[in-house]
């Protein structure tokens, strides 16, 4: 049975405005034992900044910025800037975040060597809305809930609205000199790889796409705890036996969704080719600051840091604050090669 350590909340809201009803999701750049958190902080109005946050070894906290680090400048993310997730790849640190113009989320990346001055790279998600994307769904082979989606999405949000995409996630180095995003439409994880950033803004590269997207389809959600949706998580940890992937996963019933943390084990030159999956939750909501808050029943891992093996899972709660959760990297490992599929 694999040892999950839940080493509870280490950052909370504060009475600063930009921050004062919740921080959560966030991402994590590690540069030795120094770790950077670059969080989602939601003010009264539900306009969501960037905050940072600098801690010497997991947990420990250092420095805390009273002001976003990131705020809102294009009308793409006017609404907010939401659930980072970052990577250094060779030199150049990437982050990935959802980007919320009050109708579309969409992801959007910065990118640069320094993370506390990135640069704006504008949207990386498909410019196409839910009733062309339909008639692209006609020519592959998915199931009904790609299209109960659309529907829900063009019902309550507005008839030309784009396809949700949140959830983007780089692998931490280039994959048979290719870059390679894993990227949620729902309801399952898909992969898209790609040789430079602009193809990415190239409405017809995502065309092609979406024409062939059961082809692209890494992870569906198997399992019962998952039976609603599932999203990527933190980067990709990289092992000999294959990329280890925390992700989320939704269970949904009539008394609500319950967000759980899941892994799966990818093959290391295709991760396209999923090897194991575990068939239960790595980790689910039980502590109070898990159950119960703007959002209840909710444990979202959105980063890691690595310190002598152990792999700390930095999550949003409940969307209200930042907790940590410690696991063995070989040890889940191990557990995940006796889950093949």
């Amino acid at each position: 049975m694999l040892r999950i350590k839940k080493l509870g909340v280490i950052l909370r809201p504060t009475r600063l405005a930009f921050e004062s009803k919740c921080v959560f999701n966030p991402g994590i750049y590690q540069d030795g034992n120094t770790v950077h958190m670059i969080y989602r902080a939601l003010d009264d109005n539900y306009v969501s900044t960037l905050g940072y946050a600098r801690f010497e070894g997991p947990t420990k906290l250092v420095e805390r910025f009273s002001k976003p680090l990131y705020t809102p400048k294009f009308k793409y993310e006017s609404h907010g800037m939401e659930d980072p997730c970052i990577v250094k790849i060779d030199d150049t640190i990437y982050m990935t975040y959802v980007a919320h113009d009050g109708v579309n989320a969409l992801i959007a990346y910065m990118y640069g060597d320094d993370i506390l001055n990135l640069k704006r790279g504008g949207i990386i998600s498909p410019l196409i809305s839910y009733h062309k994307a339909a008639k692209l769904f006609d020519e592959t082979q998915l199931k009904d809930d790609y299209y109960m989606f659309g529907a829900y999405y063009e019902k309550y949000g507005d008839k030309n609205i784009y396809v949700w995409e949140k959830d983007g996630v780089l692998f931490p180095e280039m994959i048979n000199k290719r870059y390679a995003l894993l990227h949620r439409i729902l309801p399952d994880v898909q992969l898209i790889k790609f040789d430079d950033f602009k193809q990415l803004k190239n409405t017809k590269y995502w065309e092609e796409h979406i024409r062939h997207l059961a082809d692209h389809v890494v992870l569906e959600g198997d399992f019962n705890f998952q039976n609603r949706h599932i999203g990527a998580g933190a980067p990709p940890i990289k092992t000999k036996d294959g990329w280890i992937l925390i992700n989320h996963a939704v269970q949904k019933k009539n008394s609500g969704r319950i967000y759980r943390a899941t892994a799966a084990l990818l093959d290391l030159n295709n991760p396209q080719k999923v090897i194991a999956r575990l068939p239960y939750p790595l980790f689910s909501p039980e502590e109070d600051y898990e159950l119960e808050g703007h959002v209840n029943n909710v444990v979202f891992p959105t980063g890691i840091s690595i310190f002598n093996n152990q792999a700390y899972i930095y999550y949003g709660t409940s969307d209200s604050y930042v907790a940590v959760t410690s696991v063995d990297i070989d040890e889940l490992r191990e557990e995940l090669l006796k889950n093949k599929v």
